[in-house]
């Protein structure tokens, strides 16, 4: 069935600039049952008004499947809206258009999409920045919390920009061929890699554990530390970091964990051991 050219709905820029700005609130009215769902009707609430301004029927439908369960990192969620936009769009535009296929999709790619966004923002970006800005911050340095907001924001804000163009303009089919060409494993495992180096950095520079004890008597006394950093500088820290990481893994809480290191660290400090 073709349509008159005339009755073609068309979006335009300033239309993807809202589902832009729109995608920055995503996360204001999170909740525990569908998380991210309410952000994602309002990012796209302008879009589907526009384009179903003349059918409340098809209007109501698309908010309704655009407000069933959303989690995906906020960063990275502009590819995936674009990709919707360009859908809903086709939608509205042909009435053989499988408007399921838009639900299909969403549930589909958000996953994949939030895997490599938490890998890379998350996992990855948001560490090195903390890592840097912990640096600063423990010497008084206001430039600390100023770092860590750079550090983020700079790379991902163009990010979110151009995520959001280039899946409207590609749709589909070009994310389906960049996971399947296998380009994203090596990018993640490498991102993976750097992340843990900035752990490991973290960990040898800002925990502080060092043992006052002396070993020996007389002029020949030496702190027990001494003879530690020798058979390795930082090892009472990476023994600290194996002990937190092993309690985690035995799905110990976080607090129980806080707390039992903050009354350690008093007991051993009040008997001079630390």
């Amino acid at each position: 069935m073709e349509t008159n050219s005339s009755d073609v709905k068309k979006l335009d820029r300033k239309d993807l600039m809202g589902v832009f700005w729109r995608s920055w609130r995503q996360d204001a009215v999170w909740n525990f049952e569908r998380q991210q769902n309410l952000g994602s009707a309002y990012t796209m609430s302008r879009v589907v008004g526009k384009l179903y301004a003349d059918d409340p029927e098809k209007r109501a439908r698309a908010l309704q499947r655009h407000v069933e369960f959303m989690a995906i990192t906020p960063h990275l969620s502009t590819l995936l809206y674009g990709i919707l936009t360009a859908m809903e769009e086709e939608n509205a535009n042909n009435p053989d258009f499988d408007e399921t296929s838009i639900s299909a999709v969403r549930a589909s790619l958000m996953g994949p999409i939030a895997g490599i966004g938490d890998s890379l923002i998350w996992g990855t970006l948001r560490i090195i920045a903390a890592g840097i800005a912990i640096s600063f911050s423990a010497n008084g340095s206001i430039l600390g919390p100023l770092l860590f907001l750079l550090i983020v924001n700079i790379p991902t804000i163009p990010l979110r920009y151009i995520c959001l163009f280039k899946g409207y303009e590609l749709g589909t089919n070009f994310f389906k061929q960049f996971l399947n060409s296998g380009i994203m494993d090596n990018v993640t495992y490498i991102a993976s890699a750097v992340g843990l180096m900035v752990i490991g950095c973290m960990t040898a520079s800002l925990v502080s554990f060092q043992l006052p004890i002396m070993v020996g008597s007389g002029k020949f006394a030496q702190p027990l530390q001494t003879y530690l950093d020798q058979i390795m500088p930082g090892l009472l820290p990476l023994a600290m970091f194996g002990i937190m990481y092993f309690l985690l893994g035995k799905k110990i809480k976080t607090t129980t964990i806080l707390l039992s290191v903050f009354a350690l660290s008093i007991a051993l400090a009040f008997f001079g051991i630390v």
